[in-house]
Formats: C-alpha cells, structure tokens, sequence
C-alpha cells in the first residue's frame, strides 16, 4: 500500500535536534508544498503545520548558533595577531 505525500507520518521529524540542518529545511519546504496544495484535511493541516513549526524553530536555532559562531570568529580574527603567511619557509 502506497502513503500518499500528505498522510500524517508518525515517524516524520518533528525538531529533532539530530536531524541534519538542511535534512530539516528539505522536509520543512516538502511540509510547506503539502499546506499549500490544499487537499489535507483540517487534521492533516495541524499535524502538518505542527512538524513545519516544530522545524521552523529547529531550523531557526541552528542559524542563530551558526551566525554566533560566525560573528566570534570575526571579532576573534580582527582584534588578534594573525600570522603571516611565507611560502618562502620551510616548515
């Protein structure tokens, strides 16, 4: 028996943090096109929207961690020495 595409998963991701970043975007984008195809059901519909907002956070997350990350790297990087690079030596 085939699932079709909008049938409630029960072992679809639903923000979980070992879930790859883009795993989780891919999914929250296949969510997205399910809503807006318009043939869920209302319960189907909340499920849906559920796991998407339960990714959307998720998703959010790890860029705010990322962008962290980054920005420490830049203030990190632009206030200290930084050793020159010489091709000349041998190493």
């Amino acid at each position: 028996m085939s699932r079709r595409p909008h049938d409630a998963d029960p072992e679809a991701p639903r923000g979980d943090p070992t879930l790859p970043f883009e795993a989780a975007l891919e999914r929250l984008e296949e969510l997205v096109d399910e809503l807006e195809d318009g043939s869920l059901t209302l319960e189907q519909a909340l499920a849906t929207f559920e796991q998407g907002v339960a990714l959307s956070r998720r998703c959010a997350e790890e860029l705010e961690r990322a962008e962290r990350r980054l920005e420490m790297l830049v203030q990190n990087g632009a206030g200290g020495e930084r050793a020159r690079f010489d091709p000349d030596v041998d190493g």
